[in-house]
């Protein structure tokens, strides 16, 4: 995705921890341990927008465990569109989601997926030009997204990898909603659209799916988590603990899971960075964050991007980092 003049937020006091390992050892399995070794042997690339990568030091914390989040209300049903993505085998799941043959551990919990941007927006240029109100400031109602140099848009990518993880979501129990299906509405919706139906649902848990679009060598997934905000419509405070919970539960098991090497120009290695400037967070009043699964712009990032294979890994790693937030 792209941004218009990102904020990042100086890093925030960190909440006591119950250990010093990162949550890739702490909240997974043993064998993500394996994962940051290798990671740290090869050495990784990063992926990203290219309009964040001045702001690389900044809002960023190390990738950790969180003690406990504050209780997070139990939400509606919330109806969602049918999946229609293909589903390549899926990868063998981890410990953290493993459950018992027809056992439905999600059960009662609202997940709300965001698949960032619209395949229709490029035919609504005027409409997703206007200025909404994100609280902080005015902006823009959405953007085309990025895409790779083939043309394979992002907002194909976070529709394909929505329909994959609502689907795994659904198989343990959950109900999903999608913010869009990609015909309807026919563009957007408009970023504080996007934060509403997270907040109506009452969802336990929110997540807008996105890739980059930064410069050639620029590699790596990173998450986006909530600043604290306090200003107009906006007020993020009761929510940056869960949702930084969150986070890193989604990417320590997005890391296991698909092998993607944290942004290795955001986030200082650690896969999160802090924002106060983007809509879809600063309205939301349920836990929630954003990941960039990778840089579409960089050949080695496109090629798993592009790939079926891949990115059902990427949307089980997701379901994993959910599930391990929703059930602790």
């Amino acid at each position: 995705m792209s941004y218009t003049g990102p904020e990042f937020e100086t890093p925030q006091p960190r909440r006591p921890r119950r250990g010093p390992l990162t949550v890739a050892l702490a909240v997974l399995a043993p064998g993500a341990l394996l994962g940051w070794l290798v990671y740290g042997q090869v050495g990784g690339g990063g992926s990203g927008h290219s309009d964040r990568t001045a702001a690389a030091a900044s809002g960023m914390s190390p990738v950790s465990p969180t003690p406990s989040s504050p209780p997070r209300p139990s939400s509606p049903s919330a109806g969602a569109p049918a999946d229609d993505a293909k589903r390549p085998g899926l990868p063998t799941p981890s410990p953290a989601a493993s459950a018992p043959a027809g056992s439905k551990p999600l059960k009662g919990k609202v997940v709300v997926i965001d698949p960032g941007h619209n395949p229709g927006n490029f035919r609504y240029a005027n409409d997703i030009n206007r200025k909404v109100n994100i609280g902080t400031n005015w902006k823009e109602c959405d953007t085309t997204g990025a895409s790779t140099n083939s043309g394979y848009t992002e907002a194909r990518f976070s529709l394909d990898v929505a329909h994959r993880l609502r689907a795994l979501l659904e198989e343990q129990g959950a109900t999903v909603r999608l913010t869009h299906d990609g015909t309807s509405p026919a563009w957007g919706p408009c970023v504080d659209e996007r934060a509403r139906i997270g907040n109506t649902a009452r969802a336990d848990a929110a997540i807008s799916l996105h890739a980059d679009g930064s410069a050639q060598g620029n590699r790596g997934f990173h998450v986006i988590l909530p600043g604290s905000v306090h200003a107009g419509a906006a007020d993020t405070r009761p929510i940056v603990g869960p949702s930084r919970d969150l986070g890193e539960r989604v990417a320590g098991n997005f890391l296991r899971v698909t092998g993607e090497p944290p942004s290795n120009y955001l986030g200082g290695g650690t896969g999160l960075v802090t924002r106060t400037d983007l809509g879809g967070l600063n309205l939301s009043t349920v836990p929630k964050v954003f990941i960039e699964c990778g840089n579409m712009r960089d050949s080695t990032d496109a090629a798993l991007l592009t790939s079926g294979a891949w990115r059902q890994k990427a949307a089980q790693g997701i379901a994993d980092g959910i599930a391990d937030f929703l059930r602790a």
